[in-house]
């Protein structure tokens, strides 16, 4: 098989079509059924199930993946030091990233980067946790930012901590001393979103052994704020979230105080492409000098 096989099928792995897949690398749709079918005569097993929805990878296709964005992920590294050796920053980084950050510190980080490196060609992928630990380790993303919580898994650099903070909706009865605590916190209505996507919230819940009344299961942050806002619970989130919060809620310190750590690891910590290892230091660096 070849790097250019390879290529076909990430993209067909990538967009569940072959005809998207088609698109992204200006071929034909049959161009890149005739390749997959040869990989597939030449592998002795199917890569791919068709349907009339898309394709999705089978078993060995998802076995093999890994391996094949190694050598895709190579064979970017080995572009990039040529083109710095020839004095050029040129190179593809493919990040991923969770709400939180993507909408609160994402965009002045690429910007920043950008104008310093505009040769760099940059990919957010944005998703939830398990979602970002997936395409980190299949080699989908070559960084990611990630919580505390996946420190067992992955190596992670800790970029900055923040507090979390409980809201309420604006007739919610004031706590003494304006801090919300755990017992009062026992037994109300939350708004929660699902585990994927608020692993700090649920830890939180569990760590005080806190019983709630859970009517609203949400996907997004905003969606979370709104249905606070509208008088369907309580819920607790990351000051990040907060900072710029225009809706009509109530925000409030909780004692005991608890973090949220929100690191960056790398596909390749030892052997980071020379574009990634740029952005690596570059996001590092904006995180030192946050608030």
């Amino acid at each position: 098989m070849t790097l250019f096989s390879y290529e076909i099928f990430d993209a067909v792995a990538r967009q569940g079509s072959f005809n998207k897949a088609a698109q992204q690398l200006h071929l034909t749709p049959s161009a890149i059924s005739h390749a997959i079918a040869v990989m597939e005569a030449e592998l002795g097993f199917t890569l791919f199930n068709r349907g009339k929805n898309g394709v999705t990878m089978t078993s060995y296709g998802s076995s093999i993946y890994p391996s094949i964005r190694a050598v895709l992920n190579s064979d970017e590294a080995l572009q990039q030091s040529i083109a710095r050796l020839n004095g050029l920053e040129k190179g593809k980084v493919k990040l991923g990233v969770f709400n939180s950050v993507c909408a609160g510190l994402l965009p002045d980080i690429l910007k920043g980067f950008s104008a310093q490196f505009p040769q760099i060609e940059i990919e957010v992928y944005q998703g939830t946790y398990d979602d970002v630990k997936e395409w980190l380790r299949t080699g989908q993303v070559d960084m990611a930012f990630l919580s505390n919580n996946c420190r067992d898994e992955f190596t992670l650099t800790e970029l900055f901590r923040e507090p979390l903070l409980c809201i309420t909706p604006m007739d919610w009865p004031e706590p003494p001393r304006g801090v919300m605590t755990p017992e009062l916190m026992n037994g109300q209505n939350f708004v929660v979103q699902w585990d994927a996507t608020d692993a700090e919230m649920r830890q939180f819940l569990k760590k005080y052994s806190i019983a709630t009344e859970r009517r609203c299961h949400v996907i997004d942050d905003q969606s979370n704020i709104a249905m606070v806002e509208a008088g369907l619970g309580i819920s607790i989130m990351p000051r990040m979230l907060l900072r710029k919060c225009t809706a009509a809620v109530k925000i409030y310190p909780i004692q005991p105080e608890e973090d949220r750590v929100v690191g960056l690891a790398v596909q390749r910590p030892t052997a980071m492409a020379p574009a990634v290892e740029q952005m690596f230091h570059h996001i590092v660096e904006y995180c030192q000098n946050l608030d």
